[in-house]
Order: structure tokens, then C-alpha cells, then sequence
């Protein structure tokens, strides 16, 4: 089956700072916030969601076809993915404008101070795919550029094909009508237990309603598994036990993959979503978003010993 990833490439610069932000920050100033935080250097790391999805993905056996914009700086992320042997086809490249990305302060807490510069990810790719989808074709419409988002969302209705609708962080850019529309004809919307809650106060729609627009939600949460809604009821998916936790960014992305891996081997929605959460399983293992591995045998092994579902 043919698997189409659509929505971001980005460089992740993350740096550490060995102290805790609340102790450097007056709450009774922050209408004049002014700090400044020394860091432990610079670790930069591949990411965006199109990227983690499809980095997973070839881990898992598949060359998903990766729709997204990439900026002047995109050579090394290019010989990531050739190195994956994924296609670049669906890539386009913008001249004058660096590929997106995130520069994450982290500090001993684990808190977070995120920037995010779009770059390259204001341009849209556009859904000129080749050869057409077809019914043997399954796609995901992930976090990215917002015409991106809509077009290839029409376009998988327009054309049959069954295609996931994942939110995620756009959530604050699309309006509840775009909200609507995605979560229509979709096969299943799939997203965190705060961005439900995001969804559902922008569209007024509860999961019943957003339940009569698609066949399936899934709900993410965290360490606490996660949850699929469907017509053969509700069922609540474990976490597939990692053997450390070292970083849960990144986890979502990879459970998409492993869901995905899964219809795309005809196994049911369930049998599916626990291979999106083995996966995330081995995602948390590793600081980054694209740092785990993991052999298709050690991935079967847990899947089996956790979930008890067979490849």
C-alpha cells in the first residue's frame, strides 16, 4: 500500500539551562518580561512532523512519500532521508528561506521555552502527486503549512482516499470551520487529550459529534495509553512499556507511524493503534525525535509481549 506523509520538516535546536526558569522570572513583571538564560550549547536534531512520521515509518519497513517545504538549508536533512531511502519527490524547496525550526530552551525541570521560525513552511508543497493516489493508498494530514492541510485533505476526498486527520499544533491556526472540514470524511481523527478539549471548544462539536463526521477518534494520553473510539465501542490501549523514558517529544509522531504501519497491513483500527503505541514505546527511550532504533524483530517481540498482536 502506497503512504502519504504530509506536514513539516524542521531542525530542532535544543539547548539545556542548568537552573529553573521561576526563579529568574517576577511574576508580578511579566508585562515587561526581559531574561535571559545561559545554555549548555547546542544540540540540533531533525524533526517536524512529516519528518518523525516517515523517519518511523522506515524503521518500520515503509517509504512513505513525504509532502512538505524545505528551506535553503534542507542538504542535511536530504541525505537523512536518502540515507532512509524514502523519496524526496513530494519535497519542495524554497529559495530565500531556511527550512523551519524550533529553538527549545529546556530547563532542570523539564520546562520548556519554545521558538519557532516557519521559514521555508509559510510556502505551501502542493499536492501534485504522481502517479495519482488511488484506492491503495493511505495518508496521513499532519501539522504544517495550512493550504497544504486543506488541499490535500480536498484532494483525498475528492479522489477516495483514506487519510488520517491529525491536528496537532495547528490547532491554534485553523478556524473552527477548517476544523470541521478536515475531521469530515477523515478516517479517523487522531490527537492529544488537550487538543480534544482545543477541538471541541472551537467547533462545539463533543466526541459523539466529531464521531458522525469520521469513523474513528483516537485519543493520546501520554503515560496513561491511550484511547480508540469507534463503532465496535471504546477501548483503552496500554503504553508499551519502554525500557527507560528518557524523552516523551516525539512519542505522538511515532505512534502515528506505527498506526499507520498497521492499516496499511490490513490489521483493524485496534490492532493498529497498539502498533502506534509499541512504537511511541521506543521513541520516549532516546533524547530527540528521530534518535531511537529499533530492528523489525525487537519491534515484534514487544509488540507481542506487550500487546499480544502479531505482524
Amino acid at each position: 500500500m502506497r503512504l502519504i506523509v504530509s506536514g513539516s520538516l524542521a531542525y530542532d535546536r535544543i539547548m539545556e539551562f542548568d537552573g529553573k526558569f521561576e526563579d529568574h522570572i517576577l511574576p508580578d513583571k511579566l508585562h515587561m518580561l526581559n531574561v535571559s538564560f545561559p545554555v549548555k550549547g547546542v544540540r540540533e536534531r531533525f524533526g517536524g512532523t512529516a519528518g518523525n512520521i516517515a523517519y518511523n515509518l522506515a524503521l518500520l519497513g515503509k517509504k512513505p512519500l513525504i509532502v512538505a517545504s524545505a528551506g535553503t538549508d534542507f542538504e542535511r536533512y536530504r541525505r537523512r532521508l536518502d540515507d532512509l531511502g524514502l523519496p524526496l519527490e513530494g519535497i519542495r524547496q524554497v529559495p530565500e528561506e531556511p527550512t523551519a525550526c524550533a529553538y527549545i530552551v529546556t530547563d532542570r525541570n523539564n520546562n520548556q521555552i519554545t521558538a519557532f521560525n516557519a521559514g521555508a513552511m509559510q510556502v505551501a508543497a502542493g499536492c501534485a502527486f504522481a502517479p495519482p493516489p488511488d484506492a491503495d493508498t493511505l495518508a496521513i494530514v499532519s501539522p504544517g503549512n495550512l493550504d497544504d492541510m486543506l488541499a490535500c485533505s480536498r484532494y483525498y476526498k475528492k479522489h477516495a482516499v483514506a487519510h488520517i486527520f491529525d491536528p496537532g499544533q495547528a490547532i491554534p491556526i485553523l478556524s473552527a470551520g477548517h476544523l470541521r472540514e478536515l475531521t469530515d470524511g477523515a478516517l479517523l481523527l487522531i490527537c492529544n487529550a488537550y487538543e480534544l478539549g482545543m477541538i471541541q471548544q472551537k467547533t462545539g462539536l463533543d466526541e459523539d459529534a466529531l464521531l458522525q463526521r469520521t469513523t474513528a477518534l483516537i485519543i493520546t494520553r501520554g503515560q496513561d495509553g491511550s484511547v480508540l473510539h469507534s463503532e465496535s465501542g471504546v477501548h483503552t490501549i496500554v503504553t508499551g512499556k519502554p525500557r527507560r523514558v528518557a524523552d516523551p517529544t516525539g512519542a505522538g509522531d511515532a505512534y502515528r507511524a506505527g498506526l499507520l504501519a498497521g492499516l496499511a497491513r490490513e490489521k483493524s483500527l485496534l490492532e493498529s493503534a497498539c502498533m502506534g503505541a509499541c512504537c511511541a514505546s521506543f521513541a520516549v527511550e532516546e533524547t530527540g525525535t528521530q534518535e531511537h532504533r529499533f530492528s523489525i524483530a525487537a519491534f515484534e517481540d514487544r509488540l507481542q509481549d506487550h500487546f499480544g498482536v502479531f505482524l
